[in-house]
């Protein structure tokens, strides 16, 4: 069974950095892998994902200020924010999918419900203030 965990959120004020981390339990080959996030009151979007090969996708509203890598050997996968504002208030999710084309991995993050695919973790939540 596949279990997912984040964990390093916090609370920053802006321009401040986080590094979020996620864990996976199990059989962890993923073709694709991702974080999405989740504003209190609204849908969850995606933020950015990673395919196996290393090849990644952005957001507009991230790049540049996020950065994603992830570690087959260890599992896991990591998200560094730097420069954060307001508006990236959120709870964070991390989410993987056993098998994929590296164009559907790129195209996740901007589907009308990411939650459709893959396995999902809990969440952690991530607050910056002005």
């Amino acid at each position: 069974q596949v279990r997912l965990r984040e964990s390093g959120g916090g609370s920053v004020q802006s321009g401040g950095t986080l590094r979020i981390t996620c864990d996976s339990f199990g059989d962890g080959d993923f073709d694709c892998m991702g974080w999405f996030r989740e504003p209190a009151g609204k849908k969850r979007e995606g933020v950015v994902s990673v395919y196996r090969d290393g090849s990644t996708n952005y957001i507009e509203a991230v790049k540049g200020r996020f950065s994603i890598s992830r570690d087959d050997i260890q599992n896991i996968l990591y998200l560094q924010m730097t420069n954060l504002k307001p508006e990236d208030t959120a709870m964070y999710y991390c989410a993987a999918v056993r098998r994929s084309a590296r164009a559907w991995c790129a195209d996740w993050i901007r589907l009308a419900d990411v939650r459709q695919h893959g396995y999902w973790g809990q969440g952690t939540q991530v607050t910056v203030s002005s």
